[in-house]
């Protein structure tokens, strides 16, 4: 099936999530969650770190827009972003786990590489 997950969400719902988990992701480098979750944080935050590189006012703006912190954002375009520069893609990683104890859903950990 095409499109994004609906990881069982309201649309408004799911949209705050991979928000706040994508701001967390970039705030403190990785995030332990489920690998369904994980899988969509990083089609989400992949475009945000691509969208930071050109560093231009449209971009600052779409990215101010997006993120929860501003200071995340900034660190973002002053130290994120640069750092990929010479990539084109991949820059999170994903980690499976295993499962969680209380209801045995698989879990991962999404890291930025």
């Amino acid at each position: 099936m095409p499109g994004t997950r609906k990881l069982g969400r309201a649309s408004d719902h799911r949209k705050a999530m991979l928000r706040a988990m994508v701001t967390y992701l970039l705030e403190n480098g990785k995030i332990e969650t489920t690998v369904t979750r994980a899988k969509e944080v990083r089609a989400v935050a992949e475009k945000a770190i691509t969208t930071a590189k050109t560093n231009d006012l449209h971009s600052k703006r779409q990215i101010f827009a997006f993120i929860t912190k501003e200071e995340v954002a900034k660190k973002l375009f002053d130290d994120i972003a640069p750092k990929y520069n010479d990539r084109n893609g991949g820059y999170t990683r994903i980690i499976k786990i295993g499962p969680r104890r209380g209801d045995a859903a698989e879990m991962a950990i999404i890291e930025l590489v």
